[in-house]
């Protein structure tokens, strides 16, 4: 008989797209949510979590530049009673699944309603350098206000937000602009073709990168890239890429002059007009509340990618400047967006229900301050109880259990015990700053050996003789007093208690 092939073992590898996350990276998450969160509920708003599953009829078709059905979210369809049941999809944001909450709840919460969610949102999309088809986003939503002071109140708080996690001002700027502006331009010119206007859109969101000739290029009849490659224009008139050329040079000195400009962009076209209106309106609250251009400014190129936007729209950009793979300096980018959709819940209603919102990057937030060193790369693990005895493991947990009642982070040596090497070898690899020693002859003294491993790996790099002899890292004290001395050596190295 045939020996039976055993089958082969799995590979021990992360999915395409998605990555792992460890002790000090979930941590500053964890530190920055909570940051975020407490902005957030200071503005009165509430924490809602909802199922990170939705049918994808709730979801929509709302991601870029996706054509096919459900292209762009991790879909798949149930078993029904015939063998066809539901679409169901992960979220590809955390505004969708909003819009379908409040329309199924509508009668129990309040109006407006005002929430803000954090986690993770998946997006079945091309993975590449830093852009992973898992990451976390921390939205804020007011639903059922149609006034321009809701979209106001949400500028403000991001950049509240933003000064609260550690960037200053002068490090980011808050664009905003308006759908209805863009709209009115898109009148003006005359485009009816719906392709052609989508195009239009595309080209104006490469207005950052291109500049006004690249853009007048691209309306046109196309340019060379900087690999030498001929993209392919539009193929608009001069007279009718005008306007847009007019939208997206309008930004002036004051907020006054470039609305003055954004009026004579959109021409006579009415929902043009009134999304200039909005964006005054906006400006005079801001101001009011002290919020100036040098954290939010009128800006007409911003234009975000989701097509569930239908009136103010913003964008938060780190402006200061990294370096990057190649060594080249460049500025970070944007790291928030978000807008006004007053149409999202009528798909559910019937009945249309304003709402705007802000949705954070927190991975790329996260990023940002590494990048300006504002995160300790250093993170100091437990205390760290090392066991001489085995057979005298309810010593140690006392004493373990000791230093957690008192806000210390500890832990009991739970490998083999029998090499003590292994075990500061180990309590090195963790990071940690204190050891804890007992053996038989400790305890019959009474007393414990505390071992400063930060003091004693400094000693060890540039201390003399004398100076090791000045600042022993390794100090006997009483039984009784091992948790203040330790607190003290942790005070010493600024370590503090645990939350």
């Amino acid at each position: 008989m045939a020996k039976q092939k055993k089958p082969p073992r799995p590979k021990a590898e992360t999915p395409k797209g998605f990555r792992d996350y460890f002790g000090a990276e979930v941590e500053h998450r964890a530190e920055m949510l909570r940051q975020i969160a407490g902005v957030y509920r200071r503005y009165g708003f509430d924490a809602l979590e909802s199922s990170a599953v939705e049918t994808v009829e709730a979801l929509g078709k709302f991601l870029p530049d996706v054509d096919r059905p459900n292209e762009g979210v991790f879909a798949w369809q149930e078993a029904g009673d015939e063998g066809r049941g539901d679409w169901l999809a992960l979220r590809y944001d955390l505004t969708a699944p909003l819009a379908r909450v409040y329309a199924q709840h509508r009668n129990d919460l309040p109006t407006p309603y005002r929430r803000y969610a954090m986690g993770p949102v998946w997006r079945n999309e091309k993975p590449g350098p830093g852009r992973f088809r898992q990451f976390y986003q921390c939205d804020a939503d007011t639903v059922g206000s149609a006034s321009m002071a809701a979209d106001a109140e949400i500028c403000a708080m991001l950049a509240d937000t933003l000064e609260a996690v550690g960037i200053p001002r002068g490090d980011y700027l808050i664009r905003v602009n308006n759908r209805k502006v863009l709209n009115g331009v898109l009148e003006s010119m005359g485009l009816a073709d719906e392709g052609q206007r989508a195009a239009v859109l595309r080209t104006i969101d490469k207005f950052d990168k291109v500049g006004e000739a690249g853009v007048r290029e691209l309306l046109g009849k196309g340019r060379l890239d900087a690999s030498g490659a001929y993209i392919d224009g539009v193929g608009l008139s001069e007279a009718q890429a005008e306007p847009v050329l007019a939208f997206l040079t309008s930004r002036a000195e004051t907020p006054e002059a470039t609305l003055d400009n954004l009026r004579a962009a959109v021409g006579g076209a009415r929902i043009g007009t009134e999304g200039v209106e909005e964006l005054g309106q906006i400006a005079a609250l801001l101001e009011a509340q002290g919020y100036g251009p040098d954290r939010i400014v009128i800006d007409p190129s911003v234009v975000r990618g989701l097509g569930y936007y239908t009136g103010p729209v913003y964008e938060a950009e780190l402006t200061f400047e990294i370096t990057d793979d190649k060594g080249r300096p460049r500025q970070f980018g944007s790291v928030a967006g978000g807008g006004r959709y007053d149409d999202l819940v009528k798909r559910f209603t019937g009945q249309a229900v304003p709402a705007t919102g802000i949705s954070i990057g927190v991975d790329r937030l996260l990023t940002a301050l590494r990048e300006k060193g504002r995160i300790r790369t250093i993170e100091r693990g437990p205390v760290v109880v090392t066991v001489m005895d085995r057979d005298r493991m309810a010593d140690y947990q006392a004493m373990v259990a000791e230093l957690r009642a008192a806000g210390i982070r500890a832990e009991v040596y739970l490998g083999n015990p029998k090499n003590f090497g292994n075990q500061l070898k180990y309590a090195d690899r963790r990071q940690s700053p204190v050891a804890i020693i007992e053996g038989g002859d400790e305890k019959a003294r009474g007393i414990v050996q505390i071992k400063d491993l930060i003091l004693g790996a400094q000693l060890a790099e540039t201390a003399t003789l004398e100076e090791w002899k000045d600042r022993p890292s390794q100090v006997e004290a009483p039984r009784g007093e091992l948790v203040a001395r330790v607190r003290e050596m942790l005070d010493a190295h600024g370590i503090g208690p645990e939350a």
